[in-house]
């Protein structure tokens, strides 16, 4: 009986974030079909029942990570989802993605990796005015090196190895992305538009992803289960 209020309660707080707009029948992958209750004013409407539970598969997931304290890549580029993207990285101390993909992130990390030292060991001379001894156009090259560095890589400066999962809104928007997460076996959590591949995606949450509201709310309720598992595995270590 909680359990059916609890999630005709979710239903009622996705309707609210419009998850159930889904995109035109011409735009929709067959992979969602299952998850479609029917069509209104020529747009898909998600069953927002099916919804609930792949969301509740996926929260148990990255609440298991966030206890094991694994990190997890928040990938978000459009729009609507940079910002929320970056505010919950920041929230939970996780590594991000919102502006393009580089190419090689995940497949070619350790070459990645030289770079975002690169870029802290330049910003850090430049802290410390090491800088001074160079020509005015040469420490000019040197800022626009930096600047360059950190809008591939700002985000990243806290993975320091293969991240535990990736987390990502729109995974057809961000599909380097995710074909790189499947390549090096890193399982993906998405929240996927009707116009997107779910059968490569480890943990599904079919829903719209063009709007910030929708995006807003389950990106929310990631950070809240990630933050779970944190304070769960917090409370077991101090207990």
């Amino acid at each position: 009986m909680e359990e059916t209020k609890e999630r005709s309660q979710e239903v009622k707080e996705m309707l609210q974030a419009g998850a159930h707009f889904g995109f035109s029948r011409t735009r929709r992958h067959p992979s969602v079909l299952p998850y479609i209750f029917g069509v209104k004013n020529r747009v898909e409407i998600f069953d927002l029942e099916k919804t609930g539970e792949q969301l509740e598969a996926a929260l148990a997931f990255v609440e298991k990570l966030g206890g094991e304290n694994k990190k997890m890549v928040l990938v978000g580029s459009k729009n609507e989802a940079r910002d929320l993207i970056k505010e919950a990285a920041e929230i939970l101390g996780l590594p991000y993605v919102t502006g393009r993909w580089v190419g090689g992130t995940l497949t070619n990390f350790g070459e990645i990796r030289k770079r975002v030292e690169r870029m802290l060991e330049l910003a850090e001379k430049r802290e410390a005015g090491e800088l001074a001894k160079y020509t005015k156009k040469e420490r000019l090259l040197i800022d626009r090196e930096i600047v360059h560095l950190e809008s591939l890589f700002s985000g990243l400066v806290g993975l320091k190895e293969m991240p535990g999962a990736m987390f990502v809104v729109d995974p057809r928007e961000e599909k380097i992305a995710v074909r790189e997460a499947e390549k090096k076996g890193v399982p993906v959590v998405a929240l996927c538009g009707s116009d997107c591949d779910i059968s490569r995606i480890a943990y599904s949450v079919p829903a719209n992803d063009a709007s910030r509201s929708s995006i807003s709310y389950f990106v929310g309720r990631v950070t809240e289960a990630y933050k779970r598992g944190q304070k769960a595995a917090q409370s077991s270590l101090h207990g």
